[in-house]
């Protein structure tokens, strides 16, 4: 099994919206690729981080997938593909984690 995290500053303001507007959109966006994707197993996002964090950090994602293959297949998908474009506009910073369970 594979794990994706990604995690995301956004900037002040973009697409004539503030970060807090952007980043209900995005989450509403990444959360609506549940049960659309089929190499996507898993997937949970979060705005919601503890104190012991050591990543300044507004968003993160993390989602399961059978295997390389099937991270692959998810990120060329088209509904992946309609959140990449609309979060690349938006994200000051973006850090990315994939590992073998």
């Amino acid at each position: 099994m594979i794990r994706h995290l990604v995690w995301w500053t956004l900037k002040e303001e973009a697409l004539g919206a503030t970060a807090k507007e952007n980043c209900a959109k995005m989450v509403a966006m990444l959360r609506g690729m549940e049960g659309r994707i089929p190499s996507l197993k898993s997937i949970e996002v979060s705005t919601e981080f503890l104190e012991t964090s050591t990543e300044t950090v507004q968003v993160i994602l993390q989602s399961t997938h059978d295997d390389a293959e099937g991270l692959k297949a998810y990120a060329v998908h088209p509904e992946h593909l309609k959140c990449v474009e609309f979060i690349k506009q938006i994200v000051a910073t973006r850090k990315v984690m994939d590992y073998v369970v």
